[in-house]
């Protein structure tokens, strides 16, 4: 159902703050993490520090996709934010790196619930001529803590320890879950649900393999691989790997498009710090830079997007990831000057900004309200498995090229290059067809074609 005009203004401020908060933990964890690893000897556990969280994450989406369409999106998001606040609270209370870990696990969880709710939550109570504007707002939630998170993370760290860079957070997430549950406890679902055991099995499989990924021998991540890739094929929707019109493509680009944002992210500062003699602070400015650009990019996809069609928006956006990727792969040649990685990765942020709001909305287009969580699921589910996938793969050709310098930034940014080309071939394939409506082309006149009336109504956004 979609709810009042003032009701809806109240659900979208309090999802924003709730997103944001989410955001500051991301960030300011990465920041502190070195810390936390010090302090506990954990450097071994390092890793699966970050990656653990996206796998259980996973579990947590599909449940949550069976969930809001069965029950409405209130439980997930309300077990979500419990869950969430009680892993930092694990993580922030923590004596040894495995009890950090197991607090992250926890909290991956619960930030897969409540992303998914939130999703379903804008599918359910916004007219669909809002969504992209909602998720563009979402998104944007971002750019705050992107920029003092980091220093807001080192002065807590200095002042109070890293145990408070965990702790503050759970402190602010049950008000901002408050702010909201007037509104959304009232959104109910309209499925039975009878899909969540079949999926539940492949995402602990998803789970576990993209666990293994991050830990053991070379024959145990290729175990993890091949796990991972039978549970994506179960997961996500039929002719997913195949690039299928319409949703399955759609759902493909989102997961491409996030492999290759992140792959680059994280090793941007890196390469910065070791190879040109950065401050980790001046290094971490491009990770501020790139969220600029992504809000820039929502901005002008939720008040200028509507002006090309769905097709040439996710072109656009996966083009500026990929320039965003070639600034990055340049600066591994000595000669080539920093100011080429800041310019591009504004522009990769930029094309993040377009991709991911534009592709969020256009799956809740092809969406009934019936099938709403299952297919938010699949998006985001994507999403994670394919970055975490390519975090991982990237992380060990880093590891063992470390030696040899600049080739192991390559072949770094290499792994990210090739899903941001694969994503301007997909772009092309999201068009499609549902119950006789066309979708994700356009009349001619850079309006998008869909029939008024017939959308379906219905989360770093």
């Amino acid at each position: 159902m979609v709810r009042p005009v003032e009701n809806r203004r109240a659900l979208t401020f309090g999802m924003v703050t709730l997103v944001t908060l989410v955001a500051f933990e991301a960030v300011a964890i990465t920041s502190a993490m070195p810390a936390v690893a010090r302090a506990l000897d954990g450097l071994a556990l390092y890793g699966f520090a970050f990656g653990g969280a996206l796998a259980t994450g996973i579990v947590g989406m599909v449940l949550a996709g069976a969930w809001c369409d069965r029950a409405g999106p209130a439980g997930p998001a309300a077990a979500g934010v419990a869950l969430f606040g009680a892993g930092l609270l694990l993580a922030g209370l923590a004596p040894a790196m495995w009890v950090l870990v197991a607090g992250r696990l926890v909290q991956g969880f619960g930030g897969g619930l409540v992303n998914l709710a939130l999703f379903v939550v804008v599918g359910r109570a916004y007219p669909a001529e809002q969504h992209a504007r909602v998720f563009s707002a979402l998104s944007a939630a971002w750019v705050l803590p992107a920029i003092v998170g980091p220093a807001a993370a080192g002065v807590i760290v200095q002042y109070l320890g890293w145990r408070w860079v965990f702790l503050l957070v759970v402190i602010a997430a049950a008000p901002a879950m408050l702010l909201i549950w007037p509104r959304i406890r009232a959104i109910r679902g309209g499925a039975s649900g009878t899909s969540a055991k079949i999926r539940i099995a492949p995402a602990l499989g998803a789970a576990t393999g993209a666990a293994l990924l991050y830990t053991g021998t070379p024959v145990i991540k290729l175990v993890g691989a091949a796990i991972t890739a039978v549970s994506a094929v179960l997961l996500l929707p039929k002719g997913t790997f195949t690039a299928a019109r319409g949703l399955p493509s759609v759902v493909l680009l989102r997961g491409l498009a996030g492999a290759a944002f992140m792959q680059t992210d994280v090793f941007i500062p890196l390469m910065l710090t070791r190879e040109r003699g950065f401050s980790p602070a001046m290094a971490g400015l491009t990770v501020t830079l790139g969220a600029l650009g992504w809000s820039a990019g929502s901005w002008v996809q939720a008040r200028q997007g509507q002006r090309l069609s769905d097709r040439a928006r996710l072109r656009l956006g996966l083009t500026g990831i990929t320039a965003g990727v070639l600034s990055a792969l340049a600066l591994t040649i000595p000669a080539v000057p920093v100011a080429v990685v800041v310019a591009g990765w504004c522009l990769g942020g930029f094309g993040m900004g377009l991709a991911s709001p534009a592709s969020a909305a256009l799956v809740l287009r092809y969406s009934t309200p019936a099938d709403q969580g299952a297919n938010s699921s699949a998006l985001q589910v994507s999403d994670a498995l394919l970055t975490t996938t390519a975090l991982a793969v990237g992380g060990s050709l880093f590891a063992a090229l470390v030696d040899a310098g600049p080739v192991a930034y390559a072949a770094a940014f290499g792994v990210a290059l090739l899903p941001a080309l694969a994503g301007i071939l997909v772009a092309g394939r999201v068009a499609g067809r549902v119950a006789g409506r066309t979708f994700g082309g356009s009349d001619g006149t850079g309006t998008p074609i869909a029939l008024a009336g017939e959308r379906a109504g219905a989360g770093r956004g």
